[in-house]
């Protein structure tokens, strides 16, 4: 949008300095707060395509020394920060090379004959010395790793290589955000279709948000998948600096935002693309400008604004380039910056568990309602994942709700005390007011063998040893099939003394 075209431009800006200058002159106040989620929309396809990151671009200094372009002056390479991760041995130099000696003396039986260590192929010999080196350290040190070191190193990007990759990611992005965009046109239609009560016109716009939410969640998983397939050894487009590269690259913003919330409001919790916060209930939020055309409008949300351009300030790419003519070999240096906040909310209510111990924190276990009351989001409990204790699954499906009752905290933990407590009496009485039934069903566990038996080996767990002693009075045929369910209780008798 022009800024010419916008009519209320200097009205909305003072509406929006006024609750600023008010925050700023009264710092310490009591108010509601406001629940935002801010995260990036697509994070990592946009970091790969701000820099103009592919495999083939990470370039070293004898690659860009013999490059045609390597001028004084050029602005073709682009540098940036990766966070190198190594693993250190327990052993010392001297241990390996004492192995080394020792195992080079040794001989080893393939088959009929008998070979001698020099005489195995390289990867052998790696492996029988890597597992020789790993039962040393288990031994003398009681671990085989050292504390990982890291050291922040850079890479080099170079702004004029074939941009196939980049085109790729892209064209699968932006294919995403028209099928987003023609979804939340078919959603409106939804909605006037029941305002007019015509059945026939309802279902088909139901079916056509079915199949364009369909398709761009599509989309976004083969989309994501282009960092993933970078960062797998063994693919042909792995590239360790480029992968290093996007995570450092989007974990900094989310720093930086947070830095930013920090002196405004409370962050609440960290995503690896986004961040939960509480602002002040005074604070910016939505603004609508009015264009000089009445019937189109644009509203923007402060938040986000005020995050995107902390964003483009750290992050625009100046050196981005486009090959002008392919013969002459010039190209067009552009800023580039694609990264942007999404927003969420306000909600009603955010529940984050406390931690068990002092210093350790929860990462993504909490539970958000709308202003309504509804649950608009849950992560990490029990109650989303299979096989957990379904004592613990129908007690948290009854107690999260109870949040949002009474209008001071001491009423809510009322409410939630009330819900733990008659759960906690179950558990004192051992169940004497159910059924043996339904006892059972609360305290018993489940999960899904993903291999047959004999594939765990010597593998230790609650299935597998539920799948053992399955076998021991049922027979091995019972149990010699993959994807068997086992259901167990986890009990303290009998004691073996």
């Amino acid at each position: 949008m022009d800024l010419d075209s916008v009519s209320n431009y200097e009205d909305v800006k003072q509406a929006i300095m006024e609750k600023l200058i008010s925050l700023r002159d009264h710092p310490i106040c009591e108010e509601c707060p406001l629940i935002y989620h801010l995260d990036v929309a697509a994070m990592y396809p946009n970091i790969i395509l701000t820099n103009r990151l592919q495999p083939s671009a990470i370039v070293s200094d004898e690659i860009c020394t013999a490059c045609d372009f390597n001028r004084p002056g050029k602005n073709c390479l682009r540098t940036l920060d990766w966070v190198w991760r190594g693993e250190i041995s327990m052993a010392k130099k001297s241990d390996y090379y004492h192995l080394k000696r020792q195992i080079e003396s040794e001989i080893y039986k393939d088959g009929l004959s008998s070979k001698n260590f020099l005489d195995l192929s390289k990867k052998e010999q790696h492996l029988k010395l890597k597992e020789r080196l790993k039962k040393y350290n288990q031994k003398a040190y009681r671990r085989v790793l050292d504390k990982p070191i890291t050291e922040v190193r850079q890479a080099g990007i170079c702004m004029r290589e074939n941009s196939f990759y980049v085109d790729t990611v892209r064209s699968f992005r932006d294919r995403r955000y028209e099928y987003k965009g023609l979804n939340k046109m078919w959603k409106g239609k939804v909605t006037d279709a029941k305002s007019s009560g015509n059945s026939i016109r309802i279902q088909e716009a139901q079916d056509m948000v079915v199949l364009y939410d369909s398709l761009q969640l599509a989309h976004k998983c083969i989309l994501n998948s282009f960092y993933g397939y970078v960062m797998r050894k063994g693919a042909r487009w792995y590239s360790m600096e480029m992968a290093g590269v996007v995570t450092y690259t989007g974990a900094k913003i989310i720093q930086n935002a947070r830095l930013l919330i920090e002196k405004i409001g409370r962050p609440l919790e960290l995503d690896t693309d986004g961040i939960w916060c509480a602002l002040p209930g005074s604070f910016p939020e939505n603004f609508t400008f009015q264009t000089k055309d009445l019937k189109r409008k644009l509203t923007i949300s402060y938040p986000c604004v005020m995050l995107n351009v902390d964003v483009a300030i750290n992050n625009t790419n100046d050196q981005y380039q486009i090959l002008k003519d392919p013969l002459a070999k010039t190209y067009i240096t552009h800023s580039e910056c694609s990264i942007e906040f999404e927003v969420d909310g306000p909600y009603k209510a955010m529940i984050l568990p406390a931690s068990k111990e002092e210093g350790i924190l929860i990462k993504k276990r909490y539970a958000v309602f709308n202003e309504d009351g509804t649950l608009a989001e849950l992560k990490g409990f029990e109650i989303k994942r299979r096989g957990e204790l379904k004592l613990i699954k129908v007690f948290q499906a009854e107690v999260f709700d109870k949040f949002l009752l009474g209008s001071t905290l001491e009423q809510c933990y009322s409410a939630v005390a009330s819900v733990a407590n008659r759960w906690l009496d179950l558990l004192d009485n051992e169940g004497i007011d159910i059924v043996d039934s339904e006892l059972l069903d609360y305290i018993s566990e489940s999960s899904t063998m993903s291999k047959s038996l004999v594939d765990y080996g010597q593998q230790k767990s609650c299935a597998v040893t539920t799948a053992r002693r399955l076998a021991d009075f049922l027979g091995d045929a019972m149990v010699k099939d993959k994807g068997l369910r086992c259901q167990y209780i986890v009990a303290c008798e009998p004691q073996i003394k």
